[in-house]
C-alpha cells in the first residue's frame, strides 16, 4: 500500500497541488527577491531623478503596515504577487528621498555605494553560509522579534523626540538585527519551517531594506563627522 501524500489548497483556486520542497521554495524565494529588489531600485531612481518628497512617517507606515496585511492575506493566491511589487514598489518609493539626501552630502555617492556594497557583502555572505552549513537557526525566532519590536519603537522615540544617538544606536541594532533575520529566513527555507516563497521573499526585502538604510545612516553619521 502507497504511503499517502500530504497536499494542500493553493488559496483560493481550490486547486490541491503537493507542497513545495525546500529547494523549490529557495530557488523562487530568490529568484522573486531578485525580481522585486530592481523593481523598489527602479521606483527609488525615479523618486531619486523626479526629486520627489518622501511621503512622511505616518503615510510611509500606513502604508507599508497596510500592504504587508494585504500582502499576508493574498500570500497563497496569484494576487500576492503583485501585492508583493506593490509593496516593494513603495518602499523603493519611500527609499528614494532617503537617498537623495545622502547623495546631497560630501561624498555621498560614495556613501550610498558603500552601504549598497556593505548590503549585498552582508546578504550574500550569510545566505551562504546558512545554506551551505544547513544549521538550524530557529532559535533566534522569539529573540529577532523581541529585538525587532523594541529598535522599531525605540526608533520612533529617535524620530519623534529628535535623539540622534539614540538614532545611531537603533541603526547599529538593526544591522545585527537584520543579519539575524537574513540567517533565521534562510534556515526556515532550508528546514520546511516556510513553504511560502511569497511571504520568505517579504521577510528578506524588509531584511535587505533596513540594513541598507541603517548602513546608510551609519556611514552617513561618520562622514558628516570627518
Amino acid at each position: 500500500m502507497k504511503p499517502a501524500k500530504t497536499l494542500i489548497l493553493t488559496g483560493d483556486t481550490g486547486v490541491i497541488a503537493p507542497p513545495l520542497s525546500a529547494n523549490r521554495v529557495l530557488r523562487n524565494t530568490y529568484w522573486l527577491l531578485s525580481l522585486t529588489l530592481l523593481f523598489s531600485a527602479g521606483a527609488a531612481a525615479m523618486t531619486v531623478a523626479l526629486q520627489l518628497p518622501h511621503p512622511g512617517i505616518l503615510i510611509t507606515l500606513a502604508g507599508y503596515f497596510g500592504l504587508l496585511f494585504l500582502t499576508v492575506r493574498l500570500r497563497n493566491s496569484g494576487l500576492g504577487l503583485v501585492s508583493v511589487f506593490v509593496l516593494t514598489g513603495f518602499m523603493g518609493y519611500t527609499l528614494g528621498p532617503v537617498v537623495s539626501h545622502y547623495l546631497a552630502m560630501p561624498n555621498g555617492h560614495q556613501l550610498v555605494m558603500m552601504a549598497m556594497s556593505g548590503t549585498a557583502a552582508i546578504f550574500l555572505g550569510l545566505s551562504a553560509y546558512a545554506t551551505a552549513s544547513r544549521k538550524d537557526f530557529s532559535f533566534m525566532g522569539g529573540f529577532l522579534m523581541a529585538g525587532i519590536i523594541v529598535a522599531f519603537l525605540a526608533g520612533l522615540g529617535a524620530i519623534f523626540f529628535a535623539v540622534p544617538a539614540l538614532a545611531l544606536t537603533v541603526s547599529a541594532a538593526f544591522v545585527l538585527l537584520m543579519a539575524g533575520l537574513i540567517l533565521y529566513q534562510t534556515s526556515q527555507i532550508i528546514h520546511g519551517g516556510e513553504t511560502n516563497y511569497i511571504m520568505a521573499t517579504v521577510t528578506l526585502y524588509v531584511s535587505i531594506y533596513n540594513l541598507f538604510t541603517s548602513l546608510l545612516h551609519l556611514l552617513g553619521f561618520a562622514n558628516s563627522n570627518e
